[in-house]
């Protein structure tokens, strides 16, 4: 096994980074398990134990090396999570939890169908939560993947500690290719800072518990700023070229209302006094779109850096709402 090993680490140091082979890949993982041990009690002899039983997978290194969704338009990206199916497949999500819903929206004030749309973007309602061991994921980034080693090693010092407090088997553990786990793919990190007991059944299960992790995704979203019956992103119309000087420089909100002429956006859409703005341009197959982002916006984003991966999830939170509601209507009738 430990031959084994090595030759996978000769392999990945010439065939993916130069820098890789400079890394010395023992010094890290001894300087990692002093931590562990001097700063939270852990056993060396047990860490030393799970790195010798962690894989370093080539799989996981190619898949965050190459993330899919850097060469997607709006409209292709869109067409991926906008479906049918997972449409109606969120409408049921909404029925068979709506107690937990309306008691995850009385307490944070967060709408059910964005609690929605973000597990069924990132599990479709979680039937997919991946298939990796974390151990295996977070050891292979943490040590063998030099563009983003220390986050990594952040993440997997972040999930022994989970484990630990959780009396989870890190080595039973399965999540995605990054390491995110459960039906709302919570990072370690995440989890121990966002993932609740809303069941109050003693135990944060995130993976088999929709109740926590409904209540999950409602705490990450208040205690990101999610403001309550607050707008999310309106469409715009532009005229000339000065708007392309606020494209761009990320997603936080840089705009006052005041601004928006200057630039020629146009909408007849109530902004609030004081509140920053985002101008966003999506593309679509013959034309572009513009919207402007509120703060609830920016808050998606937080879950996800991605303005794509924002939207989507808005959009099919309306979708999901609307058919609810209609499926509601009709029941009642």
């Amino acid at each position: 096994m430990q031959k084994f090993k090595y030759i996978v680490f000769i392999l990945l140091s010439i065939c993916l980074s130069p820098a890789l082979a400079d890394t010395d890949v023992v010094r890290l993982q001894d300087e990692f398990i002093k931590k562990m041990e001097s700063q939270y009690g852990f056993d060396s002899a047990d860490l030393k134990k799970l790195f010798a039983e962690a894989i370093v997978s080539e799989t996981i290194l190619d898949a965050i090396s190459r993330p899919a969704e850097k060469s997607l338009q709006w409209h292709e990206y869109r067409n991926i999570f906008l479906k049918e199916k997972r449409i109606n497949e969120g409408v049921k999500f909404m029925v068979k939890n709506h107690a937990t819903l309306k008691a995850a929206e009385q307490r944070f004030g967060i709408p059910p169908e964005i609690i929605t749309a973000i597990i069924g973007v990132e599990t479709f309602y979680g039937r997919i939560v991946g298939s990796y061991r974390v151990v295996d994921a977070l050891h292979t980034l943490a040590f063998y993947y030099p563009k983003r080693a220390a986050f990594f090693r952040n993440e997997l010092e972040q999930f022994l500690l989970l484990a630990r407090e959780q009396g989870f088997d890190p080595m039973s553990l399965k999540g995605s290719y990054a390491g995110a786990m459960g039906m709302p793919q919570f990072i370690s990190s995440s989890y121990r800072h966002y993932a609740i007991d809303f069941d109050a059944d003693n135990i944060i299960d995130i993976w088999n518990n929709p109740d926590d992790a409904i209540g999950s995704v409602a705490n990450y979203f208040a205690e990101h700023g999610w403001q309550k019956d607050k707008p999310v992103i309106v469409k715009v119309e532009v005229v000339g070229d000065q708007y392309k000087k606020v494209l761009g420089n990320g997603l936080k909100p840089d705009l006052n209302k005041s601004e928006l002429a200057s630039f020629g956006i146009k909408s007849n859409s109530v902004f609030e006094k004081n509140e920053k703005l985002k101008l966003l341009e999506y593309k679509q197959k013959t034309n572009n779109e513009y919207w402007l982002a509120h703060k609830n916006f920016y808050v998606i984003t937080r879950y996800n850096h991605s303005y794509l991966y924002a939207m989507a999830v808005y959009q099919l939170a309306l979708a999901i709402a609307d058919r609810f509601n209609n499926t509601s209507h009709n029941l009642a009738q």
